[in-house]
């Protein structure tokens, strides 16, 4: 995989990388705006867009293919600091647990922090070896409307209270030994993935 001119290991020294895992049926602005924030609330290198081959959580009924949702998600991205990858279809990964260990296998020198929104925060419980996710990556939550009283009074949130930064710490987290998380406050973006399917501008096949 080639980002930048960059290959292996070495390439991604140091390099502080977001990484925004999900299923993008489709990829929309939210995911750009996101992404963007967390480059500058967090002062990463740049972030990198996790298609998922197929989400174990959602059903396969009125999933695109990867290949058009992988299409979409680059034509949506359009930003340098901005990498759309296949890396869970190029290692065999459907849980975060095992595509975040695998990840740092391959790039041991690289300071991954988990990008997740207040919506996902709530529901991880739920992910498989969830706990071990917080053991490995550093993570950030995004603020989400009518999510955060349920996201932060949570099973996740409670487990690992002791573990969470102060938003003013926020660009330090990527050098924070996990368990490190924060909670970060942002202007709501209208954009949704499942607005866009129920509003019909997603069709699954061109």
């Amino acid at each position: 995989m080639v980002f930048s001119g960059q290959t292996g290991a070495f390439a991604h020294r140091n390099r502080r990388i977001g990484l925004l895992g999900g299923s993008f049926n489709p990829a929309h602005n939210g995911h750009r705006y996101i992404s963007l924030e967390a480059i500058k609330r967090l002062g990463l290198d740049e972030v990198w867009w996790l298609v998922s081959p197929q989400n174990p959580l959602k059903s396969e009924s009125g999933m695109a293919s990867f290949a058009r949702r992988l299409s979409h998600a680059r034509a949506v991205a359009q930003h340098p600091r901005i990498h759309v990858s296949t890396l869970e279809v190029e290692m065999g990964t459907r849980y975060t647990a095992d595509t975040l260990q695998m990840l740092g296998q391959r790039y041991p020198a690289a300071r991954f922090v988990w990008l997740m929104g207040a919506d996902n925060l709530a529901q991880i419980p739920h992910w498989l070896d969830w706990s071990k996710i917080f053991h490995t990556v550093p993570i950030a939550v995004f603020a989400r409307d009518s999510y955060d009283s349920v996201a932060l009074s949570g099973r996740a949130a409670q487990r690992f209270r002791g573990a969470r930064f102060p938003a003013s710490a926020a660009r330090v987290l990527a050098d924070a030994a996990p368990p490190a998380w924060v909670y970060l406050r942002i202007k709501p973006h209208p954009a949704a993935a499942t607005r866009l399917r129920q509003a019909g501008q997603w069709p699954i096949e061109a």
